[in-house]
Protein backbone atom coordinates (compact mmCIF):
# COMPACT_ATOMS: atom_id res chain seq x y z
CA UNK A 1 0.00 0.00 0.00
CA UNK A 2 1.11 3.65 -0.77
CA UNK A 3 0.17 6.37 1.46
CA UNK A 4 0.26 10.29 0.92
CA UNK A 5 -1.13 13.17 2.66
CA UNK A 6 -1.95 16.78 1.08
CA UNK A 7 -1.75 19.09 4.05
CA UNK A 8 -4.16 22.53 3.83
CA UNK A 9 -3.72 25.82 5.83
CA UNK A 10 -5.70 28.84 5.90
CA UNK A 11 -9.34 29.59 4.48
CA UNK A 12 -8.90 26.73 1.96
CA UNK A 13 -8.77 24.05 4.65
CA UNK A 14 -11.45 25.81 6.78
CA UNK A 15 -14.31 25.39 3.68
CA UNK A 16 -12.26 21.68 2.45
CA UNK A 17 -13.36 19.27 5.03
CA UNK A 18 -17.01 19.78 4.45
CA UNK A 19 -16.73 20.27 0.89
CA UNK A 20 -14.53 17.39 -0.20
CA UNK A 21 -15.49 14.84 2.29
CA UNK A 22 -18.65 13.97 0.05
CA UNK A 23 -15.76 13.10 -2.64
CA UNK A 24 -14.17 10.65 0.04
CA UNK A 25 -16.69 8.78 0.84
CA UNK A 26 -17.55 7.94 -2.45
CA UNK A 27 -15.62 4.79 -3.92
CA UNK A 28 -12.65 5.25 -6.12
CA UNK A 29 -10.62 2.13 -7.84
CA UNK A 30 -8.14 0.84 -5.13
CA UNK A 31 -8.06 3.96 -2.61
CA UNK A 32 -9.09 4.40 0.30
CA UNK A 33 -9.35 8.41 1.31
CA UNK A 34 -9.83 9.78 4.87
CA UNK A 35 -10.24 13.95 5.53
CA UNK A 36 -9.37 15.21 8.93
CA UNK A 37 -9.85 18.91 10.34
CA UNK A 38 -6.34 19.70 12.32
CA UNK A 39 -5.49 22.38 14.19
CA UNK A 40 -5.40 25.64 11.93
CA UNK A 41 -5.82 23.14 8.75
CA UNK A 42 -6.68 19.79 7.09
CA UNK A 43 -5.30 16.76 5.66
CA UNK A 44 -6.24 14.41 2.95
CA UNK A 45 -4.68 10.81 3.66
CA UNK A 46 -4.97 8.83 0.59
CA UNK A 47 -3.71 5.25 0.55
CA UNK A 48 -3.34 3.49 -2.53
CA UNK A 49 -2.93 -0.13 -3.97
CA UNK A 50 -0.78 0.99 -7.17
CA UNK A 51 1.10 4.00 -7.99
CA UNK A 52 -1.53 4.74 -10.83
CA UNK A 53 -4.47 4.39 -8.65
CA UNK A 54 -2.28 7.39 -6.39
CA UNK A 55 -1.88 9.43 -8.58
CA UNK A 56 -5.38 9.57 -10.15
CA UNK A 57 -6.64 10.28 -6.34
CA UNK A 58 -4.28 13.19 -6.23
CA UNK A 59 -5.07 14.77 -9.44
CA UNK A 60 -8.60 14.45 -8.25
CA UNK A 61 -8.34 16.47 -4.65
CA UNK A 62 -5.92 18.95 -5.96
CA UNK A 63 -8.59 19.90 -8.48
CA UNK A 64 -11.21 19.93 -5.86
CA UNK A 65 -8.82 21.97 -4.28
CA UNK A 66 -8.06 24.38 -6.42
CA UNK A 67 -11.77 24.74 -7.24
CA UNK A 68 -12.46 25.79 -3.82
CA UNK A 69 -9.44 27.83 -3.92
CA UNK A 70 -10.67 29.58 -7.14
CA UNK A 71 -14.44 29.94 -5.97
CA UNK A 72 -12.77 31.21 -2.72
CA UNK A 73 -10.83 34.16 -4.51
CA UNK A 74 -14.05 35.04 -6.52
CA UNK A 75 -16.16 35.89 -3.84
CA UNK A 76 -13.50 38.02 -2.06
CA UNK A 77 -13.21 39.89 -5.49
CA UNK A 78 -16.93 40.50 -5.78
CA UNK A 79 -17.71 41.60 -1.98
Amino acid sequence: MIVAEIRMTGAVAEIAVPTISPEAGRELPRTETEILQTEGGAVIRITATDTTAMRAAINSYLECIRVIEDIDNLTKVRK
